[in-house]
Order: structure tokens, then sequence, then C-alpha cells
């Protein structure tokens, strides 16, 4: 092959690779805090007759987004005196490059997805753990004592849950038989249900405990109520974001919603069956992949937002209880299951 076809072959490359950098990094999170804030709080407000957000200017108080937004940015960037600089300052980045770094795997459809990786699975819960790290930076850095002990209360909650979240999908991957995401889609697209195909196999029908746990574990990991201890405003003034302000406090807001919007992703992935319409292939799949993505992935984050604005926080104890003698232990009796069933099916 030649020297001027290898070269246009590069070119072709990079310049797919920089558009769909460009996606991830751009437009999906501006998504997920557009949607989400707007979309999902608006429609718990809705449901709780909280009706304030939906006054300030045009169509249900589509302002309210901009007005926040110019809130945060004309604020002081204020640093406490004895904070560790540099580690302050690259926490809240920490926090949102790992949500970023989670939609890399996530595939809309057959070929609109940013890096197939055979480990996909693995990759995409590897480092949305790295937030625990982000969050440990900015406890540590405020030099405040409440931002540290909500920052040690955050980090014992998202070590405790990563277990149930990781063994929750365990049973998905052993059904399917691969850890690439778009290998699991297709598995769930071309599946059966009792010798029929007509949808396919979606695994919530099968993985329903496992897709529980899953829902379960990412409330916990967002640090969403039931599960808001690390930021109970009432006792520790708002955790390991104490000390932020303007600008900087607009990042681990938008982590939160982005990570929010990456958990719906994986779940609608892994147990709603994804993109994938049955029977539908090809270019028409890649058309229509996003938009039926799109919409389970917002069934999920209502279900979460929904689970937010419903319980009461739970007590730390009540919390960790939870995790280690619930949730693991069945779990676990879910992975024997599906590996007994996957032996005895064949």
């Amino acid at each position: 092959m030649s020297e001027s076809v290898l070269l246009a072959l590069n070119i072709g490359w990079g310049t797919t690779l920089a558009i769909k950098t460009v996606v991830v990094l751009a437009f999906i999170p501006a998504a997920a805090l557009i949607l989400g804030y707007t979309f999902l709080l608006k429609m718990m407000s809705h449901m709780q007759s909280r009706l304030g957000p939906m006054d300030p200017g045009g169509f249900h108080g589509w302002f309210q987004l901009v007005g926040d937004g110019i809130k945060f940015m004309q604020k002081e960037d204020l640093m406490p005196a004895e904070a560790d600089r540099r580690v302050f300052a690259l926490a809240p980045a920490v926090i949102v490059i790992s949500t970023f770094l989670v939609f890399v795997v996530i595939p809309a459809g057959p070929r609109i997805v940013v890096q197939p990786l055979d480990v996909g699975v693995f990759y995409a819960l590897a480092v949305s753990s790295l937030s625990v790290i982000g969050v440990l930076m900015a406890g540590w850095a405020s030099a405040n004592k409440y931002a540290l002990l909500g920052a040690l209360r955050a980090a014992a909650q998202l070590i405790a849950y990563e277990l149930p979240l990781v063994l929750a999908v365990v049973g998905v991957v052993v059904q399917a038989g691969t850890m690439n995401l778009q290998g699991i889609v297709l598995a769930q697209q071309g599946g059966h249900i009792f010798g029929w195909g007509g949808i396919g196999n979606p695994y919530i029908l099968t993985q329903f405990v496992g897709f529980g746990l899953f829902m379960v574990a990412s409330q916990a990991e967002l640090t969403q109520p039931p599960f808001d201890m690390p930021v109970a405003e009432s006792e520790l003034v708002a955790g390991y974001m104490v000390e932020y302000t303007g600008f900087r406090f607009l990042f681990f807001f938008i982590g939160e919603f982005g990570t929010a919007f990456a958990f719906a992703a994986l779940a609608a992935t892994l147990f709603l069956g994804g993109w994938a319409i049955p029977g539908v292939h090809g270019t028409t799949a890649d058309v229509l992949g996003p938009i039926v993505l799109f919409a389970k992935v917002m069934f999920v984050a209502f279900l979460m937002f929904w689970a937010r604005f419903t319980y009461p926080r739970f007590r730390e104890d009540q919390l960790q209880a939870l995790a280690w003698k619930w949730l693991i232990p069945i779990a676990l009796v879910n992975i024997l299951a599906t590996g007994v069933l996957k032996v005895w099916v064949k």
C-alpha cells in the first residue's frame, strides 16, 4: 500500500476520532445538564406541586437554567487561605473528566461509538470510580474539617456501593458472554424469549434483580437522596463542596448530572437493549439508534430522580448496612443463579 493511501487513511481516522471526541466532551455533557436540569427537575416539580422553577420566563421557565449559569459564572472564585491551591483547583476537573470518560464506550448505533473496547464494561466501571479521588482531593485540599468529614463519608460510601454496582453487572456479562458493550447490545437484539425473538431478549427480563441492584447502587454512587449523607447540609454544610464557589462549584453540579446521565446510559445499554431495535440494522439503525437510546436513558434517569425526590435520607449506619448486609449478598446469589441457568440452558 502506497504512502499516500496510508496518509489518507490516517487523516480519515484522525478526523473521525476528533469528531467523536468533540461529541463526547461537548454535546453529551451539555445535553445531560440541559435535559436533566430542565426536563427532569421540572417534571419532579410538577409531581410535588413545587412550581417555583416554572416561573422565570419563557416556556416552563427555561430561563432558570440560563440564570443559574450566569449566577455561577459571575461569582468570585475564592480559595481558603490554608488550602492546597493546586489540588483544590484540580478536584472538580477530576470528577468531571471521570464522567466524560464513561461515554467513550457507550454505543448509540452499530457504528456510533467512540471506542468499542472488548473490556468496555470493565473500563466504564473503572473510570466512573475515579470520582472518589476527586472527592478526597476536594475534602483534603479545602483545609476545612467539615469538608474533610464529608469527603471521608463520600469515599466510604462510594467504595462500599461500587461492589454491588460491579456485581450487578456480572450477571449481564455472564449471560451475554462478553464485556464489549456493543456485543451486549447485539446479544439482546438477537436473543429469543422462549423461542420468540419479536423483541429480542432485553436482559431486564432475566436480570431484573441485577437491574434493581444497579439502580440502587447508582443512586448511592451519585450521592443523591436517600444516599446524600456525604453532603448533608443539616450537619456537614454541603460536605466536601463547602469551600467551592462560582464555576468550580458548577463543575461539581455538572459532574452530578453528567454522571446520572452516564449511569442511565449504562443501565439502558446493559439491561434495556441500548440502541437496538429488533430487525433493524445498518444505516437505519445508526439513524434511529440514538433516538431509541435517548428515550431509554431518559426513562432510567426519570426513575433515578423520582427516587431522589421521594425518599428521606439514610443514616450512615443504615447506608452502610444496606450495601454490606443486603445488596452484596443478593448480587452474589444472582450471579450464582445466572451461572447455573447459563450452564443448564446449554
